[in-house]
């Protein structure tokens, strides 16, 4: 696949990885639009949002609540932001579904 999400996830391509599950990824964005800006990707590949099925529920949940706990972690869990970018119209530029956690402000 040609997907550089998939191929982070399969340790075909570098990224500055904050976490690692079984189902769920986070890596340091490469071009940082705030102080701490966070991508949390699930490894299994869905195109976008509108892409997301019912039984990918759980999946959802999990990149959310990962996303909750690296903002704990990285102690800005105060205040932070959460962006699902979906399709071109609304600022995705990765076919892969994913989160952006911006904190840091």
């Amino acid at each position: 696949m040609n997907c550089i999400f998939c191929q982070i996830a399969n340790k075909e391509q570098p990224a500055d990885f904050v976490y690692e599950g079984d189902k769920v990824i986070a890596f340091k964005d490469i071009k940082p639009s705030a102080p701490v800006h966070i991508l949390v990707v699930p490894k299994k590949h869905i195109d976008s949002v509108k892409n997301l099925e019912e039984g990918d529920r759980d999946l959802v949940s999990e990149v959310i609540f990962t996303a909750k706990k690296i903002a704990k972690e990285q102690k800005f869990d105060e205040g932070y932001k959460l962006v699902f970018n979906v399709g071109r119209k609304g600022g995705q530029i990765i076919d892969h579904v994913h989160l952006h956690l911006l904190g840091g402000f």
